[in-house]
């Protein structure tokens, strides 16, 4: 799977690349058989919210999945990017099933 990774008020680091990297391609398992249809292509988004929030930094991270056919869209919001990442990669994983289930 192709990954397009774009962040928001802030720099990326190696590290949260490689993190974004390994958590999303953990959907691999469930788009293998979408290679052959068109391909499978991901573009996620990191960032910062903005600063009108009260206490500390709020994270978001939203990946835009595109299978052939469909587009499939989850966003997170947490305290913590990993955590906003974690989340991200949860619901992408049960939403993918889901449509698979349906495309059957």
């Amino acid at each position: 799977m192709k990954i397009n990774i774009s962040t928001k008020n802030f720099d990326i680091t190696p590290s949260i690349k490689s993190y974004i990297e390994e958590k999303m391609n953990y959907l691999d398992r469930f788009t293998e058989e979408w290679l052959a249809e068109g391909g499978v292509e991901m573009d996620f988004d990191a960032g910062k919210t903005t600063n009108h929030h009260n206490k500390g930094n709020i994270y978001y991270a939203e990946a835009n999945l595109k299978v052939p056919g469909n587009f499939i869209r989850v966003r997170k919001v947490a305290e913590d990017l990993h955590t906003a990442i974690d989340e991200v990669k949860e619901v992408m994983a049960q939403e993918v099933k889901e449509y698979k289930e349906k495309e059957r």
